[in-house]
């Protein structure tokens, strides 16, 4: 009978471990689980929208791209999902993302978005630097004088300028930081996995609040 008890002791300290895991993986906490954007970012879609802030220099985008790759794989039909270049007051982040949006022109990138990421972190390449990056394109087999042509382009100044200033307004401490509805920034003290289970959550949230306002 003690033998029993026991078993069953253990069963029902699990179980309650459980449920409180449980619990705790809805419940959403403002400064634990999320910062409230106020006033919040606009946004580009009908559906809810879901922003990643990077920079390509960041070991921590780069460790994260794999994770959230995986995540934007299996997008419900109401999340829409966009990377934003985040550019600092001081513009050191600018080149980064001027790169970012002349890829994008070119319809280049999302194939070469994770070799940046690779030629700066494994292949220690100073892409900020124009020479170098110039270089690294032509290395890409991508037509130099388009290229060129397209990181001076208007169209690709309008967005920079526009990253900056989402940038600015979202008040960005730090990155990869993921924005949802642009009235919540996701946080967490563990792993990326639990990032995007947050994330995961907020988006749950704005689909009870009735998505877009």
């Amino acid at each position: 009978m003690r033998a029993w008890r026991g078993v069953l002791a253990v069963v029902l300290t699990t179980l309650g471990l459980c449920l409180a895991l449980g619990a705790g993986a809805v419940e959403l906490k403002q400064d634990r689980d999320f910062r409230l954007i106020n006033p919040p970012l606009a946004t580009d879609s009908s559906k809810i929208e879901v922003i990643e802030f990077f920079w390509y220099g960041c070991p921590h985008c780069f460790d994260f791209e794999p994770v959230l790759t995986a995540w934007v794989k299996k997008l419900p039909a109401d999340v829409s999902f966009r990377r934003v270049p985040a550019i600092r007051p001081n513009n050191k982040w600018t080149p980064d993302a001027r790169l970012y949006y002349t890829l994008e022109a070119m319809d280049l990138q999302e194939k070469l978005h994770t070799d940046v990421f690779t030629a700066i972190h494994l292949g220690r390449q100073r892409l900020d630097d124009e020479k170098v990056m110039f270089e690294w394109v032509a290395r890409k087999g991508i037509d130099p004088t388009k290229f060129r042509e397209t990181w001076s382009s208007f169209g690709v100044q309008s967005r920079v300028q526009q990253a900056r200033e989402l940038s600015q307004s979202s008040g960005l401490t730090g990155v990869p930081a993921v924005v949802v509805q642009g009235r919540y920034q996701a946080i967490t003290q563990g792993s990326y996995a639990e990032l995007i289970a947050v994330v995961d959550a907020l988006v749950a949230r704005v689909r009870a609040e009735g998505g877009k306002r």
